[in-house]
C-alpha cells in the first residue's frame, strides 16, 4: 500500500468518525448554522446583519458550539464569532418547548 493510499484511508476514517459524532451530538443542540466555511451546531445564536452597499455582511455569535472540522483536536468550543459576506443558513432544531429530536428509526450507528 502506498503513502497516498494510507492518507486516503486515514482521511476516510476521520470523515466517518466525524459523521458518527455529528449524529450523536445533533440532538443536544438548538440550532444548525451552515456557512460557506463550516457547519456549526449551537445552543445560543445571535445574528447581526450590517449589509454594505456592495455586499451583504453578517456577524454570527454562537455559544455552546460544536464545529464540523475533522482537523480540530476538539470540536466543542464555548463561544465563537463568525463574520461573513457569504450565504448563511440557520435551522432551528428545537424550540424553547424542549421538544426532543431523535434519530430516525433504524438509524442506529455501529460502534467504533
Amino acid at each position: 500500500m502506498s503513502y497516498i493510499d494510507d492518507l486516503e484511508e486515514y482521511d476516510a476514517e476521520l470523515e466517518l468518525r466525524l459523521k458518527r459524532e455529528y449524529a450523536t451530538v445533533f440532538g443536544l443542540f438548538r440550532y444548525c448554522v451552515l456557512t460557506a466555511e463550516a457547519t456549526y451546531l449551537c445552543n445560543r445564536l445571535e445574528v447581526e446583519r450590517n449589509d454594505q452597499s456592495a455586499y451583504p455582511f453578517a456577524r454570527l455569535v454562537m455559544e455552546d458550539v460544536w464545529v464540523w472540522d475533522k482537523a480540530r483536536p476538539t470540536r466543542i468550543i464555548p463561544r465563537t464569532e463568525v463574520h461573513t459576506t457569504q450565504d448563511v443558513t440557520i435551522e432551528e432544531l428545537k424550540t424553547d418547548d424542549n421538544v426532543d429530536t431523535t434519530l430516525p428509526p433504524g438509524f442506529e450507528l455501529s460502534g467504533e
